[in-house]
């Protein structure tokens, strides 16, 4: 998508303010509409990063309790759609894919023909920034009212003119989860629930039992998951630290750790596994979904502000998350359970081991046993490519035995 990104930037830039007075449906107050004749409504986040994709999670299900009957769908790109799917809250889950060549004349007819399937009602969630696809998929949705946010105008134009519907933008700084809500807010739809969802099915569950038992994961045991990677390397705490505290758990607490990295970060996970003193389960080469599955059986989560911190929130595990020049207030997943950990310079490296040790231990209360019986000798783990090959073999084997 990076060639239409381009070509989308510079006709924002350049000439979207003369489409303006065509494209205008002019403005309609919330009191006119008759919100229990809406039977169809769908929600266009086609964003490409995973927690802002989360972070929308809540609107989901403030809709769906307040339209209980309704048909609700989600357009969302290929790479997020797959949160999606199964979800509790909705009914469909459309696909915008990511890349030119993924398109296909079969995949073109399944998203026009989806667009055009009679929705009454099409919420853009424009929050974090303002895609000019997100408005033009809203607009050929034929959707009698389309609402979005008031937020981030494009260079030139009056408003935000493809919504006929336009919700107040709030300048105090609040999460972003609120900042979706406050968009379907200006219909008087809200939820007491304002943390991100994703349901996970059963095969997934006995996929992450399966993997647990297979490393000799007893139920009881305290399992802590580490995640060292970002994509924003600002936003990454030091790989030593993190081996710091990995090994310091070890040696005081019976607990397992389970290591997990990004697909482009293979080289900072294998780092840190080279510091650690023992040898820990690793997940590497795992697709989201199984990632979530087995994140939901862990009793903790320590890793940095990136995407996957969202991913541990919507299947509800504690975690601790390392934060830098990103303010946590907008960007923490919502709940006691989740904690931030920040230095008052906003570096990550300015984070200490103790301080994210004291956050777990604060969480975790009782359940953190002080290992009685001292840790097995320092190990050497492997560091060749066996890891991903393991995993993905585990993976074959399962899916083969559950088909």
């Amino acid at each position: 998508m990076k060639l239409w990104n381009s070509i989308e930037q510079a006709f924002k830039r350049k000439w979207l303010r003369l489409f303006e007075k065509w494209f205008d449906r002019g403005i309609v107050s919330p009191n006119l509409i008759n919100l229990y004749a809406i039977r169809r409504i769908l929600v266009v986040r086609q964003h490409d990063q995973l927690g802002d994709f989360l972070l929308s999670t809540p609107v989901w299900r403030a809709l769906r309790q307040f339209f209980p009957q309704a048909h609700i769908a989600v357009i969302a790109r290929t790479y997020t759609a797959e949160l999606a799917q199964h979800n509790e809250y909705l009914n469909e889950v459309l696909v915008v894919p990511e890349k030119l060549l993924w398109w296909t004349p079969a995949k073109i007819w399944r998203l026009f023909r989806g667009l055009r399937r009679g929705w009454d009602l099409t919420i853009v969630l424009n929050t974090v920034s303002h895609s000019l696809t997100s408005d033009l998929l809203a607009y050929f949705s034929g959707a009698r009212y389309i609402l979005g946010s008031e937020h981030r105008i494009f260079p030139g134009c009056k408003r935000n003119f493809f919504y006929n519907l336009v919700a107040r933008c709030f300048a105090q700084a609040k999460p972003q989860s609120e900042r979706n809500l406050d968009i379907v807010r200006h219909l008087g739809i809200d939820t007491e629930g304002r943390g991100e969802v994703m349901t996970l099915t059963a095969q997934e569950k006995l996929f992450a039992n399966s993997f647990m038992r297979q490393h000799g994961v007893g139920e009881k045991e305290v399992v802590i998951a580490m995640h060292p990677g970002a994509g924003k390397i600002n936003n990454r705490w030091p790989v030593e630290k993190f081996a710091e505290l990995a090994n310091l758990l070890h040696r005081q607490y019976a607990v397992r750790l389970i290591l997990t990295w990004g697909p482009h970060e293979k080289a900072l996970g294998l780092d840190l596994r080279r510091r650690l003193q023992f040898d820990p389960i690793v997940l590497a080469g795992m697709k989201l979904r199984q990632l979530a599955a087995i994140l939901a059986h862990c009793d903790i989560f320590v890793c940095n502000d990136t995407g996957v911190m969202h991913l541990a929130a919507a299947v509800g595990t504690p975690l601790v998350a390392v934060f830098g020049p990103t303010d946590p207030l907008e960007w923490k997943p919502i709940g006691k359970k989740f904690v931030a950990v920040r230095s008052q310079t906003q570096r990550c490296a300015n984070v200490t081991s103790e301080q994210v040790l004291q956050a777990i231990q604060s969480l975790l209360g009782k359940k953190l046993a002080v290992r009685r019986e001292p840790p097995d000798e320092a190990l050497s783990p492997p560091t060749s490519d066996l890891t991903d090959e393991d995993t993905q073999n585990f993976i074959r084997r399962f899916v083969s035995k559950t088909k």
